[in-house]
């Protein structure tokens, strides 16, 4: 296995790929490999030459309050999940190589950041798109590959690539989801048998808005509303958002209009796991 650890390393291998005509792929993770991950790393097998998956916990994108101690952490397993799935190598550098004693700068994508997870986790994007810019700039990728399990987040990372000139292609790829319709997720581990029998309930919400909205409805409320009603049918389910709004800019207008493509977001606790999930549909 092709273990990286120095920045200057991997920053050589991947200019030495490109002098040698071979595009570069890129998968940032933060470790806790499940399926959803290894599709992102099989696509970007499938579109370059070759392909980089970094698994470092960022402590920038948690709070004091969040589980970043609790957070898995098993790189040997991960890197067998990534290898498998088409990696060449794993980028897992130390901490004090990305925020060296002393370091203070930070990076915030406003606007698009500001709402749905930013207003629940205001702190989040800021730590992501910092530590994707340093990773950007380290490893010099061609093209990125991100899930659209965290959309709003594909949305920031798209908005800093192009704010900031980095030559790199985005792409994002879909959800991958269990058989009832959840989506994969390291967090799903947190969940108990019977948390886990109940957690389908935000894809059937989804599906629900989406049935409506083919169907004629336009208000945003109203779809809004479908997806709270089905939500609460759930009694250990703590709502924090389940809302309709514009894909591309995150703007929620009052009415839909026919060709608009809508985002549906959902993010609750079912319990004490915080669960999130995303559907693109066009009106």
């Amino acid at each position: 296995m092709n273990f990286i650890e120095k920045i200057e390393e991997i920053r050589e291998i991947s200019r030495n790929s490109k002098k040698n005509n071979l595009k570069v792929g890129f998968v940032p993770t933060m470790g806790a490999l499940h399926q959803g991950h290894l599709s992102l790393i099989e696509k970007a097998k499938e579109i370059s030459d070759i392909v980089i998956v970094s698994i470092f916990v960022n402590p920038k994108q948690f709070a004091a309050h969040e589980d970043l101690d609790k957070y898995p952490r098993d790189l040997e397993k991960d890197a067998k999940l990534a290898y498998e799935s088409g990696a060449d190598f794993i980028f897992s550098p130390n901490i004090l190589d990305i925020y060296p004693v002393g370091y203070s700068t930070s990076i915030n994508v406003n606007v698009i950041s500001e709402s749905f997870e930013g207003e629940f986790r205001p702190h989040f994007f800021g730590g992501v798109a910092t530590v994707c810019a340093k990773l950007f700039t380290i490893v010099e990728p061609d093209l990125v590959v991100f899930g659209q399990k965290d959309y709003q987040q594909c949305l920031v990372i798209s908005k800093l690539i192009k704010d900031l000139h980095f030559p790199i292609e985005f792409i994002m790829e879909p959800t991958v989801r269990e058989s009832d319709g959840l989506a994969k997720s390291s967090r799903n581990q947190y969940l108990s048998k019977d948390e886990r029998q109940k957690s389908g309930i935000l894809f059937i919400a989804l599906e629900e808005a989406k049935k409506a909205i083919s169907l004629g409805e336009s208000d945003r409320k109203i779809i809004n509303a479908i997806m709270h009603k089905k939500l609460r049918e759930v009694k250990e389910i703590r709502i924090e958002y389940a809302s309709s709004a514009l894909a591309d800019d995150l703007s929620q207008p009052e009415f839909f209009l026919k060709g608009d493509k809508v985002v549906l977001l959902i993010a609750c606790y079912l319990n004490k796991v915080r669960l999130i999930d995303n559907m693109i549909i066009t009106i």
